[in-house]
Protein backbone atom coordinates (compact mmCIF):
# COMPACT_ATOMS: atom_id res chain seq x y z
CA UNK A 1 0.00 0.00 0.00
CA UNK A 2 1.49 3.28 -1.13
CA UNK A 3 2.20 5.81 1.76
CA UNK A 4 -0.79 8.37 2.15
CA UNK A 5 1.98 11.27 1.95
CA UNK A 6 3.74 9.84 -1.30
CA UNK A 7 0.52 10.30 -2.84
CA UNK A 8 -0.40 14.05 -1.17
CA UNK A 9 3.44 15.05 -2.33
CA UNK A 10 2.99 13.95 -6.15
CA UNK A 11 -0.32 15.84 -6.40
CA UNK A 12 1.30 18.80 -4.69
CA UNK A 13 3.84 18.49 -7.16
CA UNK A 14 2.25 17.78 -10.52
CA UNK A 15 -0.86 20.05 -9.69
CA UNK A 16 0.63 22.90 -8.35
CA UNK A 17 4.37 23.43 -8.49
CA UNK A 18 4.18 21.77 -12.33
CA UNK A 19 0.72 23.20 -12.79
CA UNK A 20 0.80 20.05 -15.85
CA UNK A 21 -2.25 20.01 -18.12
CA UNK A 22 -3.96 17.97 -20.50
CA UNK A 23 -0.94 16.99 -23.28
CA UNK A 24 2.00 18.03 -21.47
CA UNK A 25 5.06 15.79 -22.04
CA UNK A 26 6.98 15.48 -18.75
CA UNK A 27 9.99 13.67 -17.85
CA UNK A 28 10.04 12.15 -14.16
CA UNK A 29 14.10 11.40 -13.16
CA UNK A 30 15.32 9.85 -9.90
CA UNK A 31 17.19 7.33 -8.56
CA UNK A 32 16.02 4.05 -8.20
CA UNK A 33 15.68 4.87 -4.37
CA UNK A 34 12.43 7.19 -5.30
CA UNK A 35 10.71 4.87 -7.30
CA UNK A 36 7.87 4.96 -4.51
CA UNK A 37 7.90 8.80 -5.38
CA UNK A 38 8.50 8.61 -9.03
CA UNK A 39 4.89 6.04 -9.14
CA UNK A 40 2.76 8.20 -7.46
CA UNK A 41 3.97 10.80 -9.45
CA UNK A 42 3.61 9.61 -13.06
CA UNK A 43 -0.01 8.12 -11.65
CA UNK A 44 -0.77 11.82 -11.70
CA UNK A 45 0.32 13.08 -14.86
CA UNK A 46 -1.70 10.29 -16.33
CA UNK A 47 -4.78 11.73 -14.50
CA UNK A 48 -3.72 14.91 -15.50
CA UNK A 49 -3.90 13.94 -19.18
CA UNK A 50 -0.45 14.49 -19.48
CA UNK A 51 2.15 11.95 -21.31
CA UNK A 52 4.98 11.41 -18.54
CA UNK A 53 8.28 9.45 -19.19
CA UNK A 54 10.55 7.97 -16.47
CA UNK A 55 14.74 8.13 -16.59
CA UNK A 56 16.13 6.23 -13.73
CA UNK A 57 19.39 6.88 -12.68
CA UNK A 58 21.23 3.87 -10.76
CA UNK A 59 23.34 5.14 -7.94
CA UNK A 60 27.27 5.14 -8.68
CA UNK A 61 27.22 5.42 -11.92
CA UNK A 62 28.35 9.04 -11.93
CA UNK A 63 31.21 7.73 -9.68
CA UNK A 64 32.36 5.16 -12.15
CA UNK A 65 32.61 7.71 -14.80
CA UNK A 66 34.36 10.37 -13.19
CA UNK A 67 36.56 8.32 -11.99
CA UNK A 68 37.66 5.88 -14.01
CA UNK A 69 36.32 7.74 -17.73
CA UNK A 70 38.93 9.42 -19.91
CA UNK A 71 38.79 13.18 -20.54
CA UNK A 72 36.92 12.53 -24.03
CA UNK A 73 34.69 10.17 -22.20
CA UNK A 74 34.16 13.03 -18.96
CA UNK A 75 33.28 15.79 -21.51
CA UNK A 76 31.15 13.64 -23.94
CA UNK A 77 27.53 15.31 -24.09
CA UNK A 78 25.00 12.25 -25.38
CA UNK A 79 22.48 13.56 -27.84
CA UNK A 80 19.47 12.35 -25.84
CA UNK A 81 20.48 14.71 -22.82
CA UNK A 82 20.58 17.58 -25.78
CA UNK A 83 16.75 16.48 -26.94
CA UNK A 84 15.48 16.11 -23.71
CA UNK A 85 16.00 19.93 -23.05
CA UNK A 86 14.37 21.00 -26.13
CA UNK A 87 11.35 17.85 -26.04
CA UNK A 88 9.52 18.50 -22.58
CA UNK A 89 7.11 20.74 -21.33
CA UNK A 90 7.78 19.88 -17.44
CA UNK A 91 10.36 18.31 -15.57
CA UNK A 92 10.45 16.35 -12.05
CA UNK A 93 14.24 15.87 -10.85
CA UNK A 94 13.35 13.82 -7.63
CA UNK A 95 16.87 13.75 -5.18
CA UNK A 96 16.87 10.26 -3.80
CA UNK A 97 20.43 9.16 -2.91
CA UNK A 98 22.11 6.28 -1.37
CA UNK A 99 25.55 8.02 -0.66
CA UNK A 100 25.58 11.51 -0.40
CA UNK A 101 29.28 11.26 -0.73
CA UNK A 102 29.83 9.05 -3.21
CA UNK A 103 31.86 12.32 -5.19
CA UNK A 104 33.88 13.24 -2.19
CA UNK A 105 37.03 11.50 -3.19
CA UNK A 106 37.08 12.25 -7.25
CA UNK A 107 39.43 14.74 -8.58
CA UNK A 108 37.84 18.03 -8.46
CA UNK A 109 39.31 19.00 -11.77
CA UNK A 110 37.48 15.95 -13.03
CA UNK A 111 34.48 17.20 -11.56
CA UNK A 112 34.99 20.77 -13.29
CA UNK A 113 35.72 19.34 -16.54
CA UNK A 114 32.06 17.57 -16.59
CA UNK A 115 30.00 20.84 -15.07
CA UNK A 116 32.45 22.86 -17.87
CA UNK A 117 30.83 20.30 -20.12
CA UNK A 118 27.53 20.69 -19.52
CA UNK A 119 27.61 24.20 -19.35
CA UNK A 120 25.96 25.28 -22.47
CA UNK A 121 23.38 22.41 -21.51
CA UNK A 122 22.53 24.45 -18.49
CA UNK A 123 22.32 27.62 -20.01
CA UNK A 124 19.62 26.64 -22.58
CA UNK A 125 17.40 24.89 -19.67
CA UNK A 126 17.63 28.19 -18.05
CA UNK A 127 16.85 30.28 -21.04
CA UNK A 128 13.17 27.74 -22.01
CA UNK A 129 12.59 28.27 -18.27
CA UNK A 130 12.93 31.98 -18.03
CA UNK A 131 10.84 31.77 -21.79
CA UNK A 132 8.23 30.05 -19.37
CA UNK A 133 8.39 27.26 -22.07
CA UNK A 134 9.54 24.85 -19.57
CA UNK A 135 8.35 23.82 -16.08
CA UNK A 136 10.71 22.07 -13.67
CA UNK A 137 10.71 21.53 -10.26
CA UNK A 138 13.69 19.97 -7.87
CA UNK A 139 12.27 17.80 -4.57
CA UNK A 140 13.40 14.76 -2.72
CA UNK A 141 12.42 11.60 -1.61
CA UNK A 142 14.12 10.78 2.30
CA UNK A 143 16.52 7.98 1.92
CA UNK A 144 18.53 6.68 4.67
CA UNK A 145 21.95 8.49 3.31
CA UNK A 146 19.72 11.67 3.81
CA UNK A 147 18.34 11.20 7.14
CA UNK A 148 22.15 10.23 8.12
CA UNK A 149 23.49 14.02 6.89
CA UNK A 150 20.43 15.31 9.18
CA UNK A 151 21.32 13.38 11.85
CA UNK A 152 17.76 11.97 12.25
CA UNK A 153 16.52 8.58 11.88
CA UNK A 154 14.75 7.96 8.56
CA UNK A 155 11.10 8.34 10.26
CA UNK A 156 11.94 11.55 11.69
CA UNK A 157 13.47 12.54 8.61
CA UNK A 158 10.40 11.58 7.04
CA UNK A 159 8.43 13.81 9.09
CA UNK A 160 10.76 16.71 8.46
CA UNK A 161 11.14 16.71 5.10
CA UNK A 162 6.87 16.54 4.61
CA UNK A 163 6.31 18.64 7.28
CA UNK A 164 8.98 21.72 5.47
CA UNK A 165 6.66 21.08 2.48
CA UNK A 166 3.46 22.24 4.42
CA UNK A 167 1.61 18.55 3.71
CA UNK A 168 0.28 18.24 7.04
CA UNK A 169 -2.01 21.11 6.03
CA UNK A 170 -5.38 20.03 4.57
CA UNK A 171 -4.80 22.15 1.51
CA UNK A 172 -0.98 22.23 0.92
CA UNK A 173 -1.51 24.29 -2.40
CA UNK A 174 -3.94 26.76 -0.49
CA UNK A 175 -1.22 26.82 2.00
CA UNK A 176 1.35 27.55 -0.59
CA UNK A 177 -0.45 30.53 -2.33
CA UNK A 178 -0.32 32.25 1.28
CA UNK A 179 3.56 31.64 1.73
CA UNK A 180 3.12 33.25 -2.10
CA UNK A 181 1.75 36.28 -0.42
CA UNK A 182 3.51 36.70 2.27
CA UNK A 183 7.08 36.60 0.10
CA UNK A 184 5.32 38.98 -3.01
CA UNK A 185 5.03 41.73 -0.27
CA UNK A 186 8.88 41.36 0.31
CA UNK A 187 9.64 40.84 -3.20
CA UNK A 188 8.18 43.77 -3.92
CA UNK A 189 9.66 45.77 -1.27
CA UNK A 190 13.07 44.76 -2.15
CA UNK A 191 12.16 45.34 -6.24
CA UNK A 192 11.46 49.16 -4.72
CA UNK A 193 15.47 49.84 -3.62
CA UNK A 194 19.04 49.15 -5.22
CA UNK A 195 21.40 48.70 -2.58
CA UNK A 196 21.38 46.24 0.26
CA UNK A 197 23.74 46.33 3.07
CA UNK A 198 24.34 43.19 5.33
CA UNK A 199 25.47 43.56 8.51
CA UNK A 200 25.94 40.19 10.90
CA UNK A 201 29.06 38.66 12.61
CA UNK A 202 32.15 38.32 10.14
CA UNK A 203 29.61 40.09 7.98
CA UNK A 204 29.99 43.73 6.23
CA UNK A 205 28.54 43.55 2.77
CA UNK A 206 26.51 45.39 -0.20
CA UNK A 207 25.43 45.10 -3.78
CA UNK A 208 23.29 46.35 -5.89
CA UNK A 209 20.03 45.62 -7.15
CA UNK A 210 17.97 48.25 -8.84
CA UNK A 211 16.50 47.11 -11.85
CA UNK A 212 16.64 43.44 -11.51
CA UNK A 213 13.66 41.49 -10.47
CA UNK A 214 13.07 39.28 -7.25
CA UNK A 215 11.57 36.31 -7.65
CA UNK A 216 9.13 34.67 -5.03
CA UNK A 217 10.11 31.08 -4.55
CA UNK A 218 6.67 29.17 -3.32
CA UNK A 219 7.14 25.56 -4.37
CA UNK A 220 7.09 25.78 -7.97
CA UNK A 221 10.53 25.26 -9.21
CA UNK A 222 11.94 24.07 -5.39
CA UNK A 223 10.01 21.96 -3.15
CA UNK A 224 9.47 22.39 -0.64
CA UNK A 225 10.50 25.88 -0.77
CA UNK A 226 10.80 29.41 1.06
CA UNK A 227 12.70 32.42 -0.42
CA UNK A 228 13.01 35.43 -2.40
CA UNK A 229 16.15 35.92 -4.43
CA UNK A 230 17.61 38.12 -7.84
CA UNK A 231 20.68 38.32 -9.46
CA UNK A 232 22.82 41.63 -8.31
CA UNK A 233 24.12 43.91 -10.43
CA UNK A 234 27.68 41.89 -11.15
CA UNK A 235 30.40 44.54 -10.26
CA UNK A 236 28.00 45.33 -6.84
CA UNK A 237 29.58 43.62 -4.40
CA UNK A 238 31.78 45.04 -1.73
CA UNK A 239 33.08 43.73 1.52
CA UNK A 240 33.62 40.88 3.86
CA UNK A 241 30.75 37.81 4.37
CA UNK A 242 31.24 34.70 6.39
CA UNK A 243 29.41 31.84 5.84
CA UNK A 244 28.36 30.20 9.40
CA UNK A 245 26.75 27.16 7.73
CA UNK A 246 29.04 24.17 6.29
CA UNK A 247 29.23 24.44 2.46
CA UNK A 248 27.92 21.51 1.01
CA UNK A 249 28.96 20.58 -2.70
CA UNK A 250 29.55 17.31 -4.50
CA UNK A 251 29.73 15.61 -1.41
CA UNK A 252 32.49 18.03 -0.34
CA UNK A 253 31.94 19.96 2.71
CA UNK A 254 34.09 23.23 3.40
CA UNK A 255 33.76 24.69 6.38
CA UNK A 256 33.94 28.28 7.88
CA UNK A 257 34.25 30.16 4.42
CA UNK A 258 35.17 33.67 4.55
CA UNK A 259 35.42 36.03 1.30
CA UNK A 260 36.21 39.38 0.49
CA UNK A 261 34.56 41.44 -2.50
CA UNK A 262 35.83 44.16 -4.60
CA UNK A 263 33.55 45.22 -7.32
CA UNK A 264 32.00 42.50 -7.50
CA UNK A 265 34.83 39.81 -7.16
CA UNK A 266 35.95 37.62 -5.06
CA UNK A 267 39.61 38.93 -4.56
CA UNK A 268 40.07 36.75 -0.73
CA UNK A 269 39.06 33.36 0.23
CA UNK A 270 39.35 31.18 3.43
CA UNK A 271 37.98 28.31 4.66
CA UNK A 272 38.89 26.66 8.50
CA UNK A 273 38.51 23.24 6.72
CA UNK A 274 38.56 22.20 2.63
CA UNK A 275 40.11 25.38 1.12
CA UNK A 276 41.99 24.06 -1.88
CA UNK A 277 38.60 22.60 -2.89
CA UNK A 278 36.93 25.98 -2.21
CA UNK A 279 39.90 27.37 -4.58
CA UNK A 280 39.40 24.63 -7.40
CA UNK A 281 35.57 25.51 -7.53
CA UNK A 282 36.44 29.48 -7.75
CA UNK A 283 39.22 29.17 -10.09
CA UNK A 284 37.17 27.33 -12.82
CA UNK A 285 36.72 29.84 -15.02
CA UNK A 286 35.98 33.31 -14.85
CA UNK A 287 32.66 34.13 -13.90
CA UNK A 288 32.95 31.49 -10.56
CA UNK A 289 34.49 34.34 -8.17
CA UNK A 290 31.03 36.54 -9.12
CA UNK A 291 27.72 36.19 -7.54
CA UNK A 292 25.55 35.05 -9.24
CA UNK A 293 22.01 35.05 -6.89
CA UNK A 294 21.89 36.42 -3.48
CA UNK A 295 18.52 35.47 -1.63
CA UNK A 296 16.57 35.60 2.08
CA UNK A 297 15.45 32.12 3.54
CA UNK A 298 11.93 32.17 4.50
CA UNK A 299 10.81 28.84 5.43
CA UNK A 300 10.55 28.72 9.50
CA UNK A 301 8.75 25.66 9.86
CA UNK A 302 13.15 24.29 8.48
CA UNK A 303 14.51 25.36 11.67
CA UNK A 304 17.49 22.78 11.70
CA UNK A 305 20.83 22.65 9.35
CA UNK A 306 20.42 19.45 6.98
CA UNK A 307 23.57 19.03 4.95
CA UNK A 308 21.07 19.42 2.01
CA UNK A 309 20.99 23.02 -0.33
CA UNK A 310 17.01 22.24 -1.17
CA UNK A 311 16.25 22.58 2.81
CA UNK A 312 19.14 24.42 4.24
CA UNK A 313 19.02 27.50 1.89
CA UNK A 314 15.64 27.97 2.89
CA UNK A 315 16.03 27.41 6.64
CA UNK A 316 13.82 31.02 8.23
CA UNK A 317 16.65 33.81 9.34
CA UNK A 318 18.94 33.06 6.82
CA UNK A 319 20.73 34.63 3.70
CA UNK A 320 22.14 33.33 0.85
CA UNK A 321 24.47 33.73 -1.86
CA UNK A 322 25.48 31.30 -4.95
CA UNK A 323 29.09 32.10 -6.78
CA UNK A 324 28.68 31.63 -10.27
CA UNK A 325 25.76 31.57 -13.15
CA UNK A 326 22.68 33.69 -12.60
CA UNK A 327 18.94 32.80 -13.09
CA UNK A 328 17.68 34.64 -16.71
CA UNK A 329 14.56 35.44 -15.18
CA UNK A 330 16.19 37.54 -12.25
CA UNK A 331 17.98 39.79 -14.97
CA UNK A 332 21.43 38.66 -14.00
CA UNK A 333 24.27 38.24 -16.63
CA UNK A 334 26.70 36.49 -14.77
CA UNK A 335 27.93 33.49 -16.64
CA UNK A 336 29.92 30.28 -14.97
CA UNK A 337 29.55 26.66 -15.39
CA UNK A 338 29.26 26.72 -10.98
CA UNK A 339 26.62 27.75 -9.42
CA UNK A 340 27.35 27.20 -5.31
CA UNK A 341 24.81 28.31 -2.94
CA UNK A 342 26.74 29.29 0.71
CA UNK A 343 24.63 29.81 3.65
CA UNK A 344 25.08 32.55 6.54
CA UNK A 345 23.06 32.95 9.71
CA UNK A 346 20.93 36.41 10.20
CA UNK A 347 19.16 35.77 13.31
CA UNK A 348 21.78 38.05 14.56
CA UNK A 349 22.55 40.04 11.80
CA UNK A 350 20.13 43.53 10.44
CA UNK A 351 19.87 44.16 6.53
CA UNK A 352 19.23 47.99 5.26
CA UNK A 353 17.62 48.73 1.67
CA UNK A 354 19.24 52.10 0.48
CA UNK A 355 20.15 52.86 4.38
CA UNK A 356 16.92 51.81 5.81
CA UNK A 357 16.74 48.73 8.22
CA UNK A 358 14.27 46.69 6.80
CA UNK A 359 15.67 43.27 8.40
CA UNK A 360 16.67 42.32 11.98
CA UNK A 361 16.68 39.36 14.36
CA UNK A 362 16.20 36.95 11.10
CA UNK A 363 13.16 38.61 9.91
CA UNK A 364 12.14 41.43 7.84
CA UNK A 365 10.47 44.16 9.80
CA UNK A 366 8.85 46.13 6.86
Amino acid sequence: MADPRHQKLAQVLIHYSLDVKPGDKILIASSELGAPLVREAYREAIRAGAYPATRVRLSGLREIALREGSEDQISHVSEMDRQEIEYYDAQLNILADANTKELSGVDPQRMVLAQKTRGPLMERFMERSAARELNWNLTLFPTQAHAQDAGMSLSDYEDFVFGAGLLDNDDPPAAWRGVHDEQQRIADFLSSHDEIHIVAPGTDLTYSVGGRKWINASGTRNFPDGEVFTGPIEDSASGTVRFSYPAVYAGNEVEDVRLRFEAGKVVEATAGRGQDFLLSMFDQDPGARFLGEVAFGLNYGIKQFTRNILFDEKIGGTMHMALGRSYPDTGGKNESSLHWDLISDLREGKAYADGELCYEGGRFII
